[in-house]
């Protein structure tokens, strides 16, 4: 059962300041710990519903943990609750921000910061793969389905393509898929 009534502004605000304040990597990185929050712990929403809010936060300009915390926030508390979910989302980063903005431009040269950027890498790729396969699953992605992922990452990374263009695209195939797979179905009803 979906807790959606449940969900506080407080607690939309602190769940994604910490998921703000202890996520590296951005917005690929945070969707593990934001599926943690709010379909695993606090069941603010199911996963059919994080899925389609991960769809349209990405086809949305701007951020793509913000555009989630946005809908998340929204679909529990209205308006308010959109307002300081993106509030929470942000205000880390923002923060952050401002210290290296301060601080890196002085010591930018230093070896050991340079080490740490380094090892944190590998630690940020993690966090991005780990959401790839769960979107995989939760998509229900076949083989006869999983060659759209790769040539669509494929157009991206070799050729340049704009993942605007990736999206348009599929967005118009799976219209037409649809409407020949209804065209076809009616069909052979009258048959």
């Amino acid at each position: 059962k979906i807790l959606q009534f449940m969900a506080t502004l407080w607690q939309l605000f602190s769940t994604f300041t910490k998921i703000g304040a202890f996520t590296i990597g951005g917005g690929y990185a945070m969707l593990p710990l934001i599926e943690r929050e709010v379909v695993t712990t606090r069941k603010w929403v199911g996963t059919e519903d994080f899925l389609d809010m991960i769809v349209m936060a990405q086809t949305a300009p701007g951020i793509l943990a913000v555009n989630i915390s946005i809908l998340v926030g929204n679909k529990l508390r209205g308006k308010k609750g959109a307002f300081v979910s993106a509030l929470g989302s942000t205000l880390p980063s923002f923060v952050v921000i401002l210290i290296f903005a301060f601080f890196l431009a002085k010591y930018q040269e230093l070896p050991a910061l340079q080490k740490m950027f380094r090892a944190v890498r590998p630690a940020v790729v993690a966090l991005i793969a780990v959401p790839v396969f769960n979107l995989s699953k939760a998509a229900k992605l076949t083989w006869k389905t999983i060659w759209i992922p790769i040539l669509s990452a494929f157009l991206i990374w070799y050729f340049g393509v704009s993942p605007i263009w990736i999206i348009f695209v599929a967005g118009v195939a799976g219209i037409l898929v649809r409407l020949y797979r209804d065209y076809k179905s009616s069909k052979d009803v009258k048959k």
